[in-house]
């Protein structure tokens, strides 16, 4: 799988550099997800503007990242995705539980719209 990871302070921002985000894809996705959250990351944003074709792996290795982010209190931003990756999950049913913005700078300032809330949460 190829991909670029550019880590800053509040997000880490993930570019796949693939067109098919499929079962030889999925995997390799969901583990760098997971290494991710281990070394500290706590929200994550996955540029998807290469990714053409998504099957159900592809959607179960975005949930594993959705789901390690959420319960961390994180947040994870799915961005430019293709007509045929935002169908599939609309048919699944998932955009109302995964975070789908159109552009990487509207998920930066989602990340950061995230972390101000959850700081004032914190001071309550």
């Amino acid at each position: 799988m190829k991909y670029t990871i550019d880590k800053q302070e509040k997000y880490t921002l993930v570019r796949l550099h693939e067109e098919k985000l499929d079962s030889t894809a999925a995997p390799q996705l969901k583990s760098e997800m997971v290494t991710l959250h281990a070394e500290g990351v706590r929200n994550i944003i996955l540029d998807l503007s290469e990714v053409k074709y998504t099957d159900s792996s592809g959607l179960s290795a975005l949930l594993v990242g959705n789901r390690i982010l959420h319960e961390d209190g994180g947040i994870f931003v799915l961005t430019s995705l293709s007509d045929h990756t935002a169908k599939l999950i609309k048919i699944s049913q998932l955009d109302s539980v995964l975070n789908i913005l159109p552009m990487v700078e509207e998920a930066i300032d989602a990340v950061f719209m995230h972390e101000i809330e959850k700081d004032m949460k914190s001071d309550d």
